[in-house]
């Protein structure tokens, strides 16, 4: 799968699994944060994201200071995934 491909299926289970209900793909910049100021989630939604890794992508994040490191924005998100998925 191409990286853009990747970036924009991964929105798309972003919004999904978070039920983003108001949040569109390209609503989501790739190198916008994820939690704070850009997109706005919190802890609660970076496990939800750690699992979303689990399921679609066969990856497993045991340790939350890697999962702080990978879950910064999209395009950090999918380097990791293009990295290290299993499925």
């Amino acid at each position: 799968m191409e990286t853009a491909e990747l970036k924009q299926q991964l929105k798309k289970q972003i919004i999904e699994f978070l039920n983003l209900i108001s949040v569109k793909p390209e609503d989501i910049k790739d190198d916008e944060p994820l939690f704070g100021e850009g997109l706005g989630l919190d802890s609660i939604d970076s496990i939800e994201l750690i699992v979303l890794l689990g399921r679609e992508y066969g990856i497993t994040i045991q340790d939350p200071k890697e999962g702080r490191k990978i879950l910064v924005d999209i395009n950090t998100m999918v380097s990791y995934i293009e990295q290290h998925r299993t499925k």
